[in-house]
């Protein structure tokens, strides 16, 4: 992992298999992102991953949804050592675009049919989480779709320690005790989770009415809101 006070996730080797590595069942939840996308996507709209990293998910939902060709796609990422990758598909691909910035600065939400956020907003603040929700729900055309992916803690504080001690588990198989250490050192400035239920209520003060959890790994979630 190197100095855990200069861990970025950017420039890990090989980011997808990482996070596959650190994340119990992350692949069948990408494919869930990707086959909930079939749903909402539609033709002449516009389609937002928040934290595209490196641009995987966008890709693969372009490659499922043919039916809607004019669909326009666009990722937002703040890590410039992403966009290394990011030239050669913006030239392949006339429907992808890019930015690197700030969701919080972003400003591009409008004709929404499907939005994700796997893994991001909980290394933003609360009070900057609530504007992004907000500015996404809005964004959304009617009957359009938000998922939204997070580390969050549990309740119940006995609870809380188990999964944690399950989650250590399963990253043993992949990392060592000192590779597992020093990123929960090194993250834990970053990271601002909420309980589930925090979660939810923060989509349902947004506006959301139809609010799903679909997926979940020990403490992480996944979470379909719908307008």
């Amino acid at each position: 992992m190197g100095d855990s006070h200069q861990f970025s996730f950017a420039t890990v080797k090989n980011f997808d298999e990482h996070i596959s590595m650190s994340i119990r069942g992350y692949d069948d939840l990408t494919d869930d992102v990707i086959k909930f996308s079939s749903y909402f996507i539609e033709d002449e709209t516009n389609v937002l991953d928040v934290g595209c990293s490196t641009g995987r998910l966008l890709k693969r939902m372009i490659e499922v949804n043919t039916f809607a060709p004019n669909a326009y796609y666009r990722g937002v990422e703040v890590e410039k050592n992403f966009f290394d990758n990011y030239q050669k598909d913006m030239a392949k691909l006339r429907n992808l675009e890019f930015h690197r910035c700030d969701i919080c600065d972003y400003d591009k939400f409008e004709n929404l049919s499907y939005a994700t956020s796997i893994f991001t907003l909980q290394f933003i603040p609360q009070k900057n989480r609530t504007q992004v929700i907000e500015n996404i729900y809005n964004g959304l055309n009617q009957g359009g779709a938000f998922v939204i992916c997070e580390k969050t803690y549990s309740k119940n504080s006995k609870l809380q320690d188990m999964l944690s001690m399950m989650y250590y588990d399963f990253k043993k198989r992949h990392f060592t005790e000192e590779e597992i250490l020093s990123k929960e050192v090194s993250l834990r400035h970053m990271l601002k989770p909420v309980t589930k239920y925090g979660l939810i209520k923060e989509l349902k003060d947004a506006g959301f009415k139809t609010i799903e959890v679909f997926w979940q790994q020990f403490n992480f979630v996944g979470v379909l809101g719908i307008k």
